[in-house]
């Protein structure tokens, strides 16, 4: 277990770099963007619902930080094709990609998998698995030309999922575990580093659908960890590189 705290993250550890940040208007994804752009990146907004990528975006703006970019996509009906263009757009844009923070998710809540409908299993897992593999795959030639580049995929402690009612949203989590290690035995040798973050209970609208009856002030905000998520992207995890990081919040 990394207690968030103890992590060294310098206040420009993103300095002249392009982070993409999925699911940026959620609880992890705007308070990871927020401090990404706090650490000196430029920040790429994505997310399925404008008026929300907005509000991060002037939040983003009204604290003299780098403007972003805003990438609308609805990982749902987006294809590999979407993807690419996707990486083209950031290219010309922002002129390279330097790292990938994954927190988009898809949770409707606790529910049978023979209650599920086949629409709802094809969503859940296609969101929380496929697609951020497709888009990773897009642009892995584009963060290739960077001198250090990083993939961080947000996960959940499988000890609290695996279990019934978890459905889609626990087995697409298992396979993105997978996906850090083939991803990052593949690209052990290329500039490019992937890491899993593990982060532990915080308040989030994805947690309060699972355990709606609990007190939801006795767990963090999703900003105590979005430090992790900035040394993740940063120099300074390279040594973690195709590893799950468990993550504990406060001081301990």
């Amino acid at each position: 277990m990394i207690r968030v705290a103890d992590l060294a993250v310098a206040a420009d550890a993103l300095a002249g770099r392009t982070i993409l940040v999925t699911g940026a208007h959620g609880g992890l994804g705007e308070a990871a963007a927020l401090a990404c752009a706090a650490a000196g990146a430029t920040v790429v907004l994505l997310g399925r619902r404008v008026p929300k990528l907005n509000r991060v975006y002037d939040a983003i703006v009204a604290r003299g930080f780098a403007t972003p970019a805003i990438y609308p996509l609805d990982l749902e009906g987006a294809g590999p094709a979407d993807y690419e263009q996707m990486a083209d757009a950031i290219e010309r844009e922002c002129g390279g990609l330097h790292g990938i923070l994954h927190t988009a998710a898809e949770f409707t809540g606790l529910t049978q998998i023979t209650s599920h409908s086949p629409e709802d299993w094809v969503r859940g897992i296609h969101v929380n698995l496929t697609a951020p593999i497709l888009l990773t795959r897009a642009c892995l030639p584009l963060m290739r030309q960077a001198e250090d580049a990083a993939v961080v995929f947000v996960l959940d402690d499988p000890q609290r999922i695996a279990r019934a009612y978890w459905g889609p949203y626990a087995i697409a989590k298992h396979g993105l575990a997978g996906a850090v290690a083939v991803f990052g035995d593949e690209l052990e040798n290329t500039p490019v580093r992937v890491h899993g973050l593990m982060p532990g209970p915080m308040r989030t609208p994805l947690r309060a659908r699972a355990w709606f009856a609990e007190d939801p002030g006795q767990w963090p905000p999703a900003s105590e960890y979005a430090p992790a998520c900035v040394w993740a992207l940063a120099q300074g995890a390279a040594e973690w590189r195709g590893k799950v990081l468990p993550l504990a919040a406060g001081a301990g």
